[in-house]
Parts: structure tokens; C-alpha cells; sequence
């Protein structure tokens, strides 16, 4: 790798990492967001309350998407980074300092929404920005490794976040980690930002998309993804169902239930997550890696395979509330969510052409977290409270991976498209709905 390409990819994830942080901070602190925001003597209602402010960022990031990404393919995808980054740093820190219920009241929650709205409009704009970027500047033969790369260093934080809210809770105390502690991991936050902004400002949009834009001066992006792309955001909703589903229950779900519903310690089941979570980061660029050999659509079978096994044993293992069998569980189903993902946030991106990349794929990508990502959380704990039984969200994994099973198979091939602006594939890789034929494998 010359160092030219190690800097664009160290910039890309280390600020990916920074804005990821921030999305991590909150889904962590969800118990004592619970109550401080949503006191009550119900404490399921509490943290349904919560989970719903949870989702309510994932509902943001469609407009966030539909904004920025249009952005993304007229300004450049350099400039949206840095204000997406601005953005997401200022709402996190905005949590730090809101007072809670017992100040001010109902104007508490309402806040805190505000909060969230704006960190879900700003991630619209990160994820699909980022991948874009990446996926332009990578090698034709690596791509999937330098995507798998940079959707490391955005799941890393979240383990980083769990250990470092363990570490803050042993240190503080319970009760000065309740009354004001809690605040400060939202404020450093604001810093964080402040870092990867330094670390992307002397960035450059790649030659790919500078080529593409400059073809295209007179293309409206969000036209040319509603028309000519449309096929293109259909392959994109039919991929991530299990992907979404899966990191979602792991990520935002799995702390809480194992605190609330299994008893579990708060450090122990922090612990058990975190590692978990580390696993399945650890697996995105292994996937990646594993799709420029074999394909994108086999490795995507693989681990929508794997999930869908695992989904089951996974709920049964951790709802023993044992140490060992928790951290067992979400291990097995980290490393099916991570080879998946690996392989599938690769092809969402490669479904697209470069001069309405952006757009495209961030009106499906985002529109599939918030329909399905958002709402897992509140969802999982839906299912157990109706259902009683804390197998419940197994087997709404399940489904989601037998869907994709299926609708993998029925997605053209990306791993040998070429998106080299001027090559003898035109730059223009073809989902359908694109001009130029599509390569299988």
C-alpha cells in the first residue's frame, strides 16, 4: 500500500471512528438515560421510552441520506465529511449538558429528541460519505478489504465506548456516575470531532469521482437515483434485512437485556458485549477481504447462513445470564454478522454508478437502517415482554437471514465490476439499471 493510500484510509476510518463514537455513547447509556429522562415506576416502560428516542435518530437518517448525499455528489465528498462530522460532535455535546426530568420536566425528553434527530441527520451523510470515499479510492481488486477496513473502525467504537463506560462507572461510582458523571463521555465527544475534522482536512476527492462529476456537470444525482437507479436501491434493501436486524440486536439491545431482563451485572454484561462487538469489527474487513476472492454474493450467503443457525443457540446461551455462555453467544453471532457485512456494504456501494453513488445508495441504506435497524432494539424487547420468553428476538433474526438467503441469490455480482472513470467498462459499474453490462463471476 503506498503511503499516499494509507493516508486516505487512515483519515477516512480514524474520523469515521470519532463520529461512530458519538452514535455509541448514547446506545450504551441507555439505562441511565432511562432514568433520568424517563423516570416512572415502570422501569420496562422506562426503557421502552428510551429505546424509542433510540430509534428516533435511525428515522433521521433517510432525510440526513437524501440531503447530504445529493451533497455528496455535487460538492464533493470531502467537504460533506467535515460538516457531517461538525454536526454529529455538536448534537452528542448538546447531551452532555441537558438537564434531566427532575429540572425541567417534559422538556428534558424533548431535548434529548432534538439530540438525537440532528445525530441521525448527520450519520445519514457519514456512513454513506465515507464508504463512497473509500470505495473510489480503493484498488479495483481490494475493495472489499478497504470497505471492511473502515466499517472496522466504525463498529470498533462501540466496544471501545463499553469499556470505557465500565472503566469511568469503577472509578466514579455508582452515585456520582448517576448524578454527573454520565455526562462526560457525550462531552468528549465534541472533542473527538474536533479530531477527525484535523485528521480529514487536508484530504482531496478521489480522481474517480472528480472524473465522474465532471461528466455529469449537468445531471441532477437525485433524478438519475429515482430513475436510472432504482433498480440499484431494490438490490440494496434486499441484501440488508439480516445485516441490520443482526448488528442492531447485538449492539443495541444485548447490554440492556442482559442488565434488565437476565440480572446480569453492568460491568460483567458491558464486558461480554464489548468483546462481542470487537469480534464482529474484526470480521468486516475479513469478510471484505474474503469477497474480492470469492465474490460478493457467496460470502453474503455464508454469513446469512451462519446467522441464521446461529440465531437460536446464540438466545439460548446468553439468556442463562452466565458470564461465559453470554460472551459465547454474541461471539458466534458477531463473527456471521461481521462476515456479512463485510461482503454486503461493499456491494451497496457497487451497485451504483459514481456520479449518483452517494445518492443512491444512501436513499436505500439509510431507509433500510431506519425501517430495520432503528426499531430492533425497541422491537427485541417488545417480543420478550409479549411473548414472555427472551428467545423472542432469535427468531426475528431468523427471518430476516432466511430473506436474505433468498434474495441474495437474485442480485447481479460486483466483486469484478470496474469503476475506473475512462477503462473499458466506462466507470459506470451497471446494477441494472445502469448502461454498462455487468460482469458475473
Amino acid at each position: 500500500m503506498s503511503h499516499d493510500s494509507g493516508r486516505k484510509l487512515s483519515a477516512a476510518s480514524i474520523g469515521n471512528f470519532g463520529e461512530i463514537y458519538d452514535f455509541a455513547v448514547f446506545a450504551f447509556s441507555i439505562p441511565i438515560i432511562a432514568h433520568l429522562f424517563f423516570p416512572g415506576s415502570d422501569p420496562t416502560a422506562a426503557i421502552l421510552s428510551t429505546f424509542a428516542v433510540y430509534a428516533v435518530a435511525f428515522f433521521a437518517r433517510p432525510v440526513g441520506g437524501l440531503v447530504f448525499g445529493y451533497m455528496l455528489d455535487r460538492v464533493g465528498r470531502v467537504k460533506v465529511l467535515a460538516l457531517t462530522i461538525w454536526l454529529m460532535a455538536g448534537a452528542t455535546a448538546l447531551i452532555g449538558v441537558l438537564p434531566t426530568y427532575e429540572t425541567i420536566g417534559i422538556g428534558a425528553p424533548a431535548l434529548l429528541v432534538l439530540c438525537r434527530l440532528a445525530q441521525g441527520f448527520a450519520m445519514g451523510g457519514e456512513t454513506t460519505g465515507s464508504t463512497s470515499y473509500i470505495l473510489e479510492s480503493a484498488p479495483d481488486q481490494g475493495r472489499g478489504r478497504w470497505v471492511g477496513i473502515i466499517w472496522f473502525f466504525a463498529n470498533i467504537p462501540n466496544a471501545f465506548v463499553a469499556v470505557m463506560l465500565l472503566l469511568i462507572q469503577l472509578v466514579a461510582g455508582k452515585e456520582a456516575y448517576t448524578d454527573w458523571v454520565w455526562r462526560v463521555p457525550f462531552l468528549a465527544g465534541g472533542l473527538i470531532g474536533i479530531i477527525g475534522f484535523w485528521l480529514r482536512r487536508n484530504l482531496e476527492d478521489p480522481e474517480e469521482f472528480k472524473l465522474a462529476i465532471s461528466k455529469a456537470k449537468n445531471e441532477n444525482p437525485l433524478a438519475a437515483a429515482t430513475s436510472a437507479g432504482w433498480k440499484s436501491m431494490l438490490h440494496v434493501l434486499m441484501i440488508l434485512p439480516v445485516q441490520t436486524v443482526g448488528s442492531y440486536l447485538l449492539v443495541g439491545f444485548m447490554y440492556t437485556f442482559l442488565v434488565r431482563q437476565m440480572h446480569m451485572e453492568p460491568s460483567a454484561a458491558l464486558l461480554t458485549n464489548a468483546a462481542a462487538i470487537a469480534v464482529m469489527a474484526l470480521f468486516y474487513p475479513i469478510g471484505g477481504a474474503l469477497s474480492d476472492k470469492l465474490g460478493r454474493k457467496r460470502v453474503m450467503t455464508i454469513g446469512a447462513l451462519w446467522i441464521g443457525l446461529a440465531a437460536y443457540p446464540v438466545l439460548q446461551l446468553v439468556a442463562t445470564g452466565v458470564l461465559s455462555y453470554a460472551l459465547l453467544g454474541q461471539a458466534l453471532l458477531a463473527i456471521g454478522i461481521g462476515m456479512y457485512s463485510g461482503s454486503a456494504f461493499t456491494a451497496a456501494a457497487e451497485f451504483f454508478p459514481t456520479a449518483y453513488r452517494a445518492t443512491g445508495h444512501a436513499i436505500a441504506y439509510q431507509g433500510s437502517v431506519a425501517l430495520l435497524g432503528g426499531t430492533t432494539p425497541f422491537v427485541s424487547a417488545w417480543l420478550v415482554e409479549i411473548f414472555g420468553t427472551p428467545m423472542a428476538p432469535g427468531y426475528y433474526v431468523i427471518t430476516a437471514a432466511i430473506v436474505c438467503l433468498i434474495t441474495v441469490q437474485f442480485v447481479p455480482e460486483t466483486k469484478d465490476v470496474r469503476l475506473r472513470t475512462g477503462d473499458s467498462q466506462g466507470g459506470r459499474p451497471q446494477a441494472a439499471s445502469s448502461q454498462v453490462e455487468l460482469r458475473t463471476t
